[in-house]
């Protein structure tokens, strides 16, 4: 079956600390450019250039650009800036504050890269090159030589603007489940060129983004999201679909074919893999940015769930997406990153501390993780079938599963909203349909032997799992998931801190209890263990790496711990069960399992 999809509308935004494993590469790398204190010291004598001019000639979203620069008076802290929209005049920028005073740069670049990286004698010629790796972000793009460091920059000298030839072109789709088993979205970047349209959406989002950087240096026009469905879908079956523009001229630009097959319907007996992960970032091809410490993991599980994709029904990535804290730019690379996945299967997210904390937006922890962005780019970037976006918990089913995604930078706690929706989702599924019974979360809400958890003295997030072991118990959830803490972690089958049965690489017979899985190893600096002996704790591993699921049928399932670095399998379980234990009884008999019982 063959779609063309159209991007028809607008979008208009709604909205616009330390934690465990944060380290020395928890800081968002361009955070670190004061560009506000940028000095112009425009030398006649320096010069950088890019070639080539134009970029995707033939179709491409990502290109390679040689960048060669001579500085007269090089030193060691020089840099090289990446800026889109290529003009970047201070003369139209006003200072945030009383503080700052002018000339300010009008946006923080979207990547950088020291100019004597790989140019070992730039500090005795000046002269120096570097290969940098670009993507379609619909605007032109520059290139800035600056001296001073990161803390005191002065602007030396600007490139030649290169530009692709269709900047307007639809870019980086993303499916997602939709909310019925048959029905899909396409979240999709593009530009409109509707005038009102672009000055109302940008006062829109500049109003509703709360704080610096997102709405200061931070800033980029995101481009506007469509997000088309597709209903009624035959399971299983292989759809091809192209995305396409009209523009003011009458022109059409298309993006390349993309091919995805429908979800099973409910029940459905038949082969089901998904890949769960947390915390996993973007990084640079190019090696700008990154220092190798932001999100060092995060290239390889992007390629090793690339070079498996035909074995991988979805992805769920359970908060923590990008790292953008602010900077919008990095919404854009994280989604070119990801295209080859999330245009082929189901991306689906869940919102972390870094999407969307911020104070005195209601945010439960009110920490500055998120930079300001208040969870917007994340609720409008991705789809989620949730019944108020805003809020970032929703249910999905695929096949044979059962997926009940929270939000932990909300009140999850009984009485709250949240909490009425967890116990709705682990209690309505119909698990004759969906045996394979899935609560996830970004924040820890179960058990980990993090050494933040262990100073804290909770081995949880506070507040964590009182309440929520019971409905665990009750509604009898195989597995729950947590990213947060950025390494791996099984537990055996626990209640109420106790292993109900020892931990295994093969369960049978009826559910004892759940086991805990963190998989917050995805990309991002790595969380350390405490050196304590934990009963609970099975298998831990300080890696990156990811979990892959698969379910053979409605008794039969299989639970693989990948590493990112060679995409291997290190800890792996099998459930053998017939759920008699479970449909033997309606949901409001059941008897609640306790330790004394």
């Amino acid at each position: 079956m063959r779609l063309l999809l159209w991007a028809a509308a607008a979008w208009l935004a709604v909205c616009a600390a330390a934690h465990p494993g944060r380290g020395a590469g928890g800081e968002q790398p361009l955070s670190r450019i004061a560009v506000e204190r940028t000095v112009h010291a425009v030398d006649d004598a320096a010069r950088v250039k890019a070639t080539p001019l134009v970029l995707g000639l033939t179709g491409e979203n990502t290109e390679w650009v040689h960048v060669e620069f001579f500085h007269p008076n090089p030193s060691g802290d020089d840099w090289i800036g990446v800026f889109s929209p290529a003009d970047f005049s201070a003369a139209i920028c006003e200072p945030e504050n009383q503080r700052q005073y002018p000339p300010v740069l009008c946006t923080a670049p979207i990547k950088y890269q020291f100019a004597n990286f790989k140019n070992e004698d730039y500090n005795k010629t000046g002269k120096g090159s570097l290969k940098l790796q670009l993507i379609n972000q619909r605007e032109d793009f520059s290139f800035a030589l600056f001296s001073g460091g990161l803390l005191a920059p002065k602007l030396i000298a600007v490139s030649n603007k290169v530009a692709f030839v269709n900047p307007k072109a639809p870019v980086y789709p993303r499916l997602a489940q939709g909310k019925s088993w048959n029905e899909v979205s396409f979240p999709v970047i593009k530009i409109v060129s509707v005038l009102w349209i672009l000055e109302n959406s940008v006062q829109c989002l500049l109003v509703w983004f709360y704080s610096a950087p997102a709405r200061t240096v931070g800033w980029r026009h995101p481009g506007y999201i469509h997000t088309s469905y597709l209903k009624d879908l035959w399971p299983d079956s292989l759809y091809t679909y192209r995305l396409g523009h009209r523009l003011m001229n009458g022109t059409r630009i298309w993006s390349k074919s993309y091919s995805f097959k429908a979800s099973p319907y409910p029940g459905q007996d038949s082969l089901q893999r998904v890949v769960i992960f947390g915390d996993m970032g973007k990084a640079e091809a190019d090696g700008s940015n990154e220092f190798n410490n932001f999100q060092p993991g995060s290239l390889n599980t992007t390629y090793q769930i690339i070079r498996d994709l035909e074995n991988i029904d979805m992805v769920v990535h359970i908060g923590d997406i990008c790292y953008a804290n602010g900077y919008l730019s990095q919404w854009d690379q994280f989604t070119a990153q990801v295209e080859p996945i999330a245009s082929t299967v189901p991306y689906m997210i869940g919102s972390g501390n870094h999407e969307r904390d911020w104070p005195g937006t209601g945010s439960f922890y009110g920490n500055l993780d998120s930079g300001g962005e208040c969870g917007v780019p994340a609720q409008t970037m991705f789809y989620t079938p949730a019944e108020n976006r805003a809020k970032f918990w929703y249910a999905t089913d695929y096949g044979m599963f059962r997926f009940c995604i929270a939000h932990t930078e909300e009140d999850w706690r009984p009485g709250t909203e949240q909490y009425k929706f967890i116990e709705q989702c682990l209690s309505s599924v119909d698990r004759q349909k969906q045996p394979w019974l899935i609560f996830l979360a970004h924040r820890v809400l179960g058990y980990s032997s993090c050494a933040y958890y262990e100073s804290e003295g909770t081995f949880e997030e506070p507040m964590g799992r009182e309440a929520l072991q019971e409905l665990w118990q009750k509604y009898k959830v195989d597995l729950a998931f947590y990213g947060h803490v950025h390494s791996y972690e099984r537990t055996c089958p626990v209640y109420q801190s106790q292993c109900v049965v020892n931990a295994s690489n093969h369960y049978s017979g009826p559910f004892q209890a759940t086991t805990h899985v963190v998989v917050g190893g995805a990309g991002a600096s790595l969380s350390e263990f405490t050196t304590s002996k934990i009963q609970w704790s099975h298998f831990t591993d300080f890696d990156h790496g990811f979990v892959k699921l698969t379910a053979f049928n409605h008794s039969s399932l299989l639970f693989e711990y990948k590493k990112s670095r060679d995409g291997d399998v290190y800890d792996h379980f099998t459930i053998s069960r017939d759920y008699r234990d479970i449909l033997a009884c309606s949901v409001d008999s059941c008897p609640r399992a306790t330790l004394a019982s």
